[in-house]
């Protein structure tokens, strides 16, 4: 037994001596320049699809082998990646995550636990960004960093939890619950885990350890039946990926800072706004389609069976592709966009503000934390504020044509319904993108020359709406409306 494992992990061993020797061989600035993209940029894609020759790996030769090789694989696997994108910088991460051992080991379950935590963790972060923050979108060690803070945040709330009486504790959190303790090994492989160390997406210590105990797949004691359902994730991510490739160089933000775009009529300026702003989300799209099917290779994106004895392969979906293309509400790009991250921001922010009392209180409070969770530049901050109001409008607005008769009869029309689609899509793809014009300018002055340059459409569109939303309610729901809703 202790040959065949020495001999396991010799293989493992050698083969991230092999990945790393073809990394240092690779000649990728050139092949960058070629391509029209930044090597760094070259090396993030490449370092996406590595998880598939690694999921194989692991899927034919560690899938029931003993837990620790399984954590070796992953730990050394994360970190080869990380040496490949970042170099020497892979400290940053191998630093907070030893440190998180330590905390969890030193301090227990218990409050001050989590509240080092989550101070250490995210001034670790903020200072990371204070230090390497330019001007531009930069891909640097703080990138996966950001996806490896809320793992960590994360797991320190759910050890904590698992010192509580089970009763004590909501259903969700009795299932993100961590009962046994962590070694060091476990949290490295855990927060290297090579299909989401980069760009996430993010999942629990609890579903991690079902995986690297052969729990997550669809037939006992075999390997996954998920290749058909990875593929089509990946199929799905390359398909975005070429759109991307085809568009970016001819649809930039920077383009909305020259002279040219601010000497276009204003309608021009706001369809650009709308088309970029559609299509800029793709990078974001592509990165997680492809990291998605990685997961399901492995076995982590298996979520249980369906009412009709059918896998489910979406523990790991980062996006809901069809309502991403087709909703014409702000809501349903949320819930479409970024999924397992807002799942986060909800279980561990969002809902433990419930103590507040205040619905509206704690979702601004979570989007200020997702803001500074991206960085320090105003543009996050903009942008965030302009998601609360735009959902708050939206809210209301639903509400509205729902307890009123006449719109709502009129909403009903099905000759209409197109039309009120159409506008519904225009309004709602304008004002995201005037919403990511921030977020991907970042810097106050390049943010407000473009809003200057189309008069501050957005805010001035929203917060007239919450103005005057409430008197129309009051006009046109009748007296009888409101009395049998009271009732």
């Amino acid at each position: 037994m202790a040959s065949a494992a020495e001999g396991d992990v010799g293989t493992v061993v050698e083969l991230v001596r092999v990945l790393q020797s073809g990394f240092q061989e690779l000649s990728l600035s050139k092949l960058a320049t070629s391509l029209g993209a930044s090597e760094q940029a070259l090396r993030l894609i490449i370092s996406i699809f590595l998880g598939y020759p690694f999921a194989v790996f692991y899927r034919h030769y560690l899938f029931y082998k003993d837990s620790y090789l399984i954590h070796l694989f992953h730990t050394f696997t994360g970190l080869s990646i990380a040496y490949f994108n970042f170099g020497s910088q892979l400290y940053h991460s191998l630093l907070c995550v030893v440190l998180q051992f330590l905390i969890l080991r030193l301090m227990g379950r218990t409050i001050t636990a989590v509240l080092t935590t989550f101070c250490f963790q995210m001034v670790y972060l903020l200072a990371g960004y204070y230090y390497t923050a330019t001007g531009n979108y930069d891909i640097k060690w703080t990138m996966p960093h950001c996806v490896l803070t809320l793992k960590l945040i994360g797991l320190a709330i759910d050890y904590f939890d698992g010192g509580k009486d089970q009763n004590s504790l909501s259903s969700e959190q009795q299932k993100y619950a961590i009962r046994g303790v962590p070694s060091l090994l476990e949290v490295a492989g855990f927060s290297y885990f090579y299909g989401a160390f980069l760009v996430g997406p993010q999942f629990s210590m609890n579903h991690y350890m079902k995986l690297v105990q052969g729990q997550l797949t669809d037939m006992p004691g075999k390997i996954p039946n998920s290749t058909i359902p990875a593929l089509k994730r990946l199929s799905l991510g390359l398909v975005y990926l070429v759109g991307y490739t085809m568009l970016s160089p001819h649809i930039t933000e920077d383009y909305m800072l020259t002279e040219d775009y601010e000497n276009h009529p204003f309608w021009f300026r706001c369809m650009y706004m709308l088309i970029w702003g559609k299509f800029v989300l793709y990078k974001y799209v592509t990165c997680w389609l492809v990291t998605e099917g990685v997961c399901i290779w492995t076995g982590l994106g298996f979520n249980g069976f369906d009412e009709n004895r059918e896998a489910k392969w979406d523990a790991c979906a980062n996006m809901k592709v069809w309502l991403f293309e087709t909703t014409p509400r702000f809501t349903g790009t949320i819930n479409s966009f970024n999924i397992n991250t807002n799942a986060w921001v909800a279980r561990y922010i969002f809902k433990r503000l419930k103590f507040l009392g205040n619905r509206e209180l704690s979702q601004g409070l979570t989007l200020l934390f997702l803001a500074l969770w991206h960085g320090l530049h105003s543009g996050y901050l903009v942008c965030f504020q302009m998601e609360f109001l735009i959902v708050i409008v939206e809210r209301k607005a639903a509400r509205l044509i729902r307890e009123s008769p006449a719109l709502s009869n009129l909403a009903s029309t099905s000759i209409l319904q197109p039309f009120f689609y159409l506008v519904q899509q225009t309004i709602h793809w304008l004002f995201m993108g005037y919403s990511m014009t921030a977020f991907c300018l970042f810097t106050w002055d390049k943010w407000l020359k473009v809003y200057k340059s189309i008069y501050f459409l957005g805010h001035t569109f929203f917060l007239s709406l919450l103005v005057i939303l409430p008197y129309i309610h009051k006009a046109m729901v009748p007296r009888k409306e409101k009395l049998k809703k009271m009732e």
